[in-house]
């Protein structure tokens, strides 16, 4: 059986056990490796991608389930070229240390901002629950969001070198 998937906006074939994840298929398959293996479980939201504009944790996704869902995953965000503005807040308040989170937190903040655009402090700290960050305190993360303010998301912005 052929399933075909919609990633990135490109229609894409499967031919594999539609049981696998959808983390193993993006990962191992498809070589986009921005959505991190860390726990398995669904618990730490590094895996997060969005299924049609909402994210979830890609890891505990059998891929079968998602023939005709559009999957963005955050090398479809941006490129090197362009950043989000949630991307470009976490570069100007230094929020990145290792980068295992990074991804899932981007796709999960960016849709909890487009719904959201003015969030208090307490608003965004229940927000994350759903991505684990062991490098940070959150506090520099919830500022970058914070910095964001009325703006919301505002237009993807072209990178300086």
């Amino acid at each position: 059986m052929v399933l075909t998937l919609m990633i990135n906006g490109d229609p894409v074939p499967y031919h594999g056990d539609p049981r696998r994840s959808l983390l193993e298929v993006l990962r191992d398959d498809l070589h986009l490796t921005g959505a991190k293996d860390v726990c398995g479980e669904g618990f730490c939201g590094a895996c997060i991608v969005q299924i049609d504009g909402v994210p979830k944790v890609s890891c505990l996704l059998p891929v079968g389930r998602l023939a005709g869902a559009e999957i963005t995953t955050i090398e479809g965000v941006s490129n090197s070229e362009t950043l989000t503005a949630v991307q470009k807040a976490f570069l100007e308040y230094d929020v990145v240390q290792c980068g295992m989170c990074f991804p899932g937190m981007v796709l999960s903040m960016t849709h909890f901002m487009a719904e959201n655009p003015s969030p208090t402090r307490a608003e965004l700290k229940s927000a994350m629950t759903g991505n684990i960050c062991r490098c940070t305190g959150y506090e520099r993360i919830i500022d970058a969001l914070l910095s964001l303010g009325s703006n919301g998301l505002g237009p993807v912005e072209e990178v300086r070198p």
